[in-house]
């Protein structure tokens, strides 16, 4: 877990002013795509220590994740001091600020298509004497 941590505290320091990654995207680049909240325990634990940018992590839905008066508004005022501007709902335009390290993904998975659908199919259950007459 120690390597972990420390690829991830090393990936940290590597976004650029004026960008932001997702807790996602750095577990991915760490090598372990679900390991977005170890993430967000590294950072909680090591950001002061290790002189983290942690305010250039945010969530996957483009906002910060720490709730107002928990230093949303710190967070908010150190990326808005870098040139991020934040949209409607205070999200990012990842196509903007969203950094992108040497061409490598920047999610940490695709997302899945919400198949919909109004029925569910169920197969009829039949014993095996009446599948062998048919």
């Amino acid at each position: 877990m120690e390597a972990f941590t420390a690829v991830v505290k090393n990936i940290i320091k590597k976004i650029p002013r004026g960008k932001v990654a997702t807790y996602g995207q750095i577990a991915a680049l760490a090598g372990n795509p679900r390991a977005a909240r170890q993430v967000v325990r590294i950072l909680h634990s090591s950001s002061g220590k290790d002189k983290l940018p942690w305010h250039r992590v945010v969530n996957s839905q483009r906002r910060i994740g720490l709730p107002p008066g928990s230093g949303y508004e710190l967070q908010q005022s150190l990326l808005k001091r870098e040139g991020v501007k934040f949209g409607i709902g205070d999200r990012i335009d990842f196509e903007q600020y969203q950094w992108t390290p040497l061409g490598k993904p920047t999610t940490a998975r695709p997302a899945k298509p919400v198949l919909k659908t109004s029925r569910v199919f169920t197969p009829k259950r039949t014993s095996l004497a009446s599948r062998k007459k048919n």
